[in-house]
């Protein structure tokens, strides 16, 4: 007996599911670089997610602004908002939306000037302002101490804290939160199903990240 064939069906196996399973990805918004990468999720033991718009809604909004003595909140927000503004942050959109939300007039804003991982600063109606993290209030020799137990109890709650300084002087602290989306508590159980670990991405400060990963049950 003479059996002859072809192994074309073997050759055709790979690829058509490797474009079958990348237009999948697509579909539900996971692109892949090559197919090499899909193949290589048979390997993968832990997948990481970024915070801001993956594991949240991407819409932070401002819940809290505490202030120093000598300060008031009306210009106080509508400073640190005219600053913000400059800036193409989440964190920023957040206290814009809050001022506007207030009905505050922003103040004509010049020199405004941002440093990767500390914050902004500018002038906003000819005084100087400075806003980012407590890093950055350290650079700027500004204790940040009498906001310590408010600062610990925001990032507790998940929330992202900012301060915010005025002519040198530690004027505030806010708090931003996003929202987390309905579907990620679903989405990190499932993984946990198929034996994967689930680490997350942030820019937040340890404290935060923690809280929320608290929250959410991520490795």
């Amino acid at each position: 007996v003479l059996i002859i064939a072809c192994p074309c069906a073997m050759g055709l196996a790979t690829p058509t599911s490797i474009m079958v399973g990348t237009g999948r990805g697509a579909e539900l918004g996971i692109l892949f670089r090559k197919g090499e990468a899909l193949q290589a999720l048979q390997d993968v033991r832990v997948v990481a997610f970024d915070k801001t718009g993956t594991l949240t809604m991407g819409k932070p909004s401002l819940t809290d602004l505490h202030l120093a003595p000598g300060f008031d909140r009306a210009p106080v927000l509508a400073s640190v908002a005219a600053v913000e503004a400059k800036s193409e942050h989440p964190i920023a959109r957040a206290i814009v939306d809050a001022a506007v939300a207030e009905g505050l007039t922003l103040p004509e804003v010049t020199d405004f000037a941002a440093q990767t991982g500390y914050g902004v600063q500018a002038s906003a109606g000819g005084t100087r302002v400075e806003i980012g993290a407590d890093r950055y209030m350290a650079k700027l020799g500004l204790d940040v101490l009498p906001f310590a137990e408010v600062a610990v109890r925001l990032a507790d709650e998940g929330k992202t804290p900012l301060y915010a300084a005025i002519d040198g002087k530690l004027a505030a602290i806010l708090a931003v939160s996003d929202k987390v989306k309905d579907t990620t508590p679903q989405a990190i159980r499932a993984l946990h199903a198929l034996g994967l670990k689930v680490a997350m991405i942030t820019g937040d400060n340890a404290r935060t990240a923690q809280a929320i990963a608290r929250q959410l049950g991520i490795d």
